[in-house]
């Protein structure tokens, strides 16, 4: 933060900051108790399709390599459960479900040539996670109500209750997809060889191979409870800037606003990256002890 007209805005406060410290206000807010971070390889993950159309189940099945192109985390699913002669402490288990894409390749004959084909296909897989975590004790239900001019108060329903029992939030980031492969469920290595068909005959193609993916995933996992803090507060927060817009008249003004962009036309070099030549240098340090 700063000073504007001896009044403090956002941004980095200084010492002198402090000293303007105007009232403890009284809130209701989400504190996190605990929290953890965690790197996640997740090895051989097997994908399941669903509708898969007749020209994508050949494709999966004449492939003879597949690439994982894209991950993205679709949908989070945690149970929280306490943990048994452990005051405070809260079992989370957590379901992650990832949607992956992957290019199938074919080789397929057009002309006496040999040519190879890419065909790209939507799958899922799923993740599994246990973590326990301090959530500390009590619960109370908290009811409210909103205030309506000259009329009743909307009073409180499922959607303006609360508590203040213990929830949890998952924080990910984009998953990095690492490996895809390929398996026949004839191979010899597989646990499971029955084929993935219902019962009586088969209006289509059988899927005959399965598919496994790693992907890399970064994460925070974090409990959390709606309680009454009390904070220091400094003044209201009022914007200290204007609204810089464009207009028809002169659409240009806000246009002259930006910055010329370097970094599109010029790329930026290595030592422009914090840590990339420190990262290097380690690289360079453990394949040299490699060698020797």
């Amino acid at each position: 933060m700063g000073q504007d007209n001896d009044r403090v805005v956002s941004g980095l406060i200084c010492e002198r900051d402090l000293s303007r410290i105007r009232e403890a206000v009284g809130v209701h807010a989400e504190k996190i108790y605990d929290s953890c971070k965690d790197r996640d390889c997740i090895e051989n993950a097997r994908v399941y399709f669903d509708r898969l159309t007749d020209a994508e189940i050949r494709a999966i099945n004449d492939s003879f390599n597949v690439k994982i192109r894209a991950a993205e985390v679709t949908d989070v699913i945690t149970d929280i459960e306490a943990v048994p002669f452990k005051r405070g402490f809260y079992a989370v288990d957590v379901k992650l479900i990832i949607a992956v894409t992957l290019d199938f390749f074919i080789r397929i004959t057009m002309g006496g040539s040999e040519r190879i084909q890419i065909t790209t296909v939507e799958g899922n897989i799923s993740y599994d996670k246990k973590i326990i975590l301090f959530g500390s004790e009590g619960g109370v239900k908290i009811f409210k109500s909103l205030y309506q001019p000259k009329a009743l108060d909307i009073q409180s329903n499922s959607e303006l209750q609360q508590s203040n029992l213990p929830f949890c939030k998952i924080e990910v980031a984009e998953p990095i997809p690492l490996s895809a492969k390929i398996r026949s469920l004839l191979d010899k290595l597989d646990d499971d060889r029955e084929m993935e068909r219902g019962s009586g005959p088969q209006p289509g193609p059988v899927l005959t191979k399965r598919v496994y993916v790693t992907v890399g995933l970064f994460s925070i996992v974090s409990l959390a409870r709606v309680v009454p803090l009390l904070i220091p507060a400094f003044n209201f927060s009022y914007p200290h800037k204007h609204c810089p817009a464009g207009t028809d008249d002169n659409p240009c003004e806000l246009f002259d606003t930006f910055d010329f962009p370097y970094d599109e036309f010029y790329p930026p070099q290595k030592f422009d990256f914090p840590g990339a030549t420190e990262q290097e240098r380690l690289l360079l340090e453990d394949t040299n002890e490699c060698k020797e």
